[in-house]
């Protein structure tokens, strides 16, 4: 590839090397036009998840007083899925160039159709991506239900010391409970005491959407099937959210807080590719693309295909290693990893990358 040079072509001290990595390989995909916006590509999306939701909702008007609401309920979830892939693709500025735009469309996609804070997501995923998997600094690893070293297992008692031991196996069951713990973590931000302005407007939008949206279940279906309706939307709600995002990071190397390290590796390193055709493209959202939306988050989802084999060959080129597994493969990890922690107390420091850099 022309535009990409080996380290050794420029003689430079190593951090002077370490930081410049990223400015090459930025300014090639600049040049190349793959930050361009695809507002095309996501007019059509946001339209296609609209229609869907309409269907949806007329069928289950027609349908009525009956079980089969339940396959409409698991529908629901999945095309809610997308609608939260969009909001995220707008929270990152990927769909226009105005940042007020893209801010009001995530509001609207999370809030409106989804029953979610996009400003509650937003403050926590900018956090996981200036120090993904770094301990004390990355909110995806500070999770209550689960420990990811063993000092974090060490504290628990109990139950939930049997439950971390072997949080592995419970991980999948788990997930169907994190639809709930969403809408949960969406209004305990929203009706925080120091909530700014446009928080307030947007706990307008979700309350009226969540409260609209059991008010009608509970006048179309009787309260029995509405409960069930409500438990199966939201428990595959979580697990497709769960399964898209868990494969991305989970059981890739811990970095210790002080840790010091450039962009280029802080992304790569840490980040894991799931190979798949278009359906896995769908399913995850893009998000099976990691490496690429990490390094580049305002990247639209279309061209993290494309960029791909860039970032590939020049992370070989220059030594990073690059990580991407097959779908399943990528669920053993997180299940073996998680059970490493709680059953053979692993200490994730004990790495590569680390030993590497401690030397």
């Amino acid at each position: 590839m022309s535009q990409l040079v080996a380290d050794d072509a420029y003689p430079q001290r190593p951090q002077e090397r370490h930081t410049s990595l990223y400015t090459d390989l930025a300014q090639t995909v600049r040049e190349l036009g793959l930050l361009r916006r695809r507002q095309g590509y996501y007019v059509v999306r946001i339209a296609m998840v609209v229609a869907a939701l309409a269907g949806i909702a007329a069928g289950v008007i027609l349908l009525g007083d009956s079980w089969y609401q339940l396959l409409l309920a698991g529908a629901l979830a999945l095309v809610l899925t997308q609608v939260a892939f969009l909001s995220h693709d707008s929270a990152h500025r990927q769909i226009f160039t105005s940042n007020a735009w893209n801010d009001w469309t995530a509001r609207a996609l999370a809030g409106g159709l989804a029953g979610m804070s996009a400003s509650w997501w937003r403050n926590k995923h900018n956090k996981h991506h200036n120090a993904p998997n770094q301990i004390g600094k990355d909110p995806d690893i500070d999770m209550k239900a689960l420990a990811f070293t063993p000092g974090a297992l060490a504290k628990r008692r109990g139950l939930t010391k049997w439950l971390g031991d072997r949080q592995g196996w419970f991980f999948f069951p788990l997930l169907t409970l994190e639809g709930l713990a969403l809408h949960v973590a969406s209004l305990q931000h929203l009706l925080r005491r120091k909530a700014t302005r446009l928080e307030r407007i947007e706990a307008a939008i979700v309350i009226t959407r969540l409260a609209g949206y059991l008010a009608a279940l509970l006048i179309l279906l009787p309260i029995g099937k509405a409960g069930a309706f409500l438990g199966i939307q939201l428990a595959v709600f979580g697990v497709c959210l769960g399964a898209s995002f868990a494969p991305n990071h989970k059981g890739m190397p811990l970095v210790p807080a002080t840790m010091k390290l450039d962009f280029l590796r802080r992304q790569v390193l840490m980040s894991r590719n799931i190979r798949g055709g278009v359906i896995v493209d769908f399913a995850m959202g893009g998000l099976n693309y990691q490496i690429e939306h990490h390094l580049f988050p305002s990247m639209p989802r279309p061209s993290l295909k494309k960029v791909r084999p860039i970032v590939r060959e020049y992370c070989e080129l220059h030594g990073v290693k690059y990580t991407e597994v097959g779908l399943f493969e990528s669920y053993r990890i997180v299940v073996e990893y998680l059970n490493n922690v709680g059953l053979r107390s692993r200490d994730p420091f004990q790495c590569p990358l680390v030993t590497q850099y401690r030397n």
